[in-house]
């Protein structure tokens, strides 16, 4: 896992991403489709069109990372949504890489009953 800082805003780039596209056309993508800076210190997820594959793009103080990561088997879980942005913990991040689906509400624990 990228040892990201606890304060660092996560966006995943919903919809189909050309993954052929390096550092210089994915920062492009981030300032005119979500509407961020590259250089903000946030980090971007973006998903190619067969789902796996996934690249991150992240400026860590110093330059801009490029990251990638294939799945061998199954699909990386991205949102159904056709356009925009959805912003991400790091725990769902790291499910997210590791192919859990991340979108499933969160268990709350079983009510008391009075006895």
């Amino acid at each position: 896992m990228i040892p990201l800082p606890p304060t660092t805003r996560i966006y995943l780039a919903c919809g189909a991403t050309d993954m052929r596209k390096g550092f210089d056309r994915l920062a492009v993508l981030v300032q005119q489709v979500l509407e961020k800076s590259p250089h903000s210190g946030a980090l971007f997820a973006f998903r190619g069109k067969r789902g796996d594959l996934v690249k991150l793009l992240w400026y860590d103080g110093q330059g801009l990372c490029l990251f990638s990561k294939r799945m061998d088997r199954g699909r990386f879980v991205w949102p159904i949504t056709k356009a925009g942005k959805v912003s991400l913990t790091a725990a769902q991040l790291s499910m997210l890489l590791e192919g859990i689906d991340w979108r499933r509400p969160e268990r709350t624990a079983a009510p008391l009953l009075a006895g």
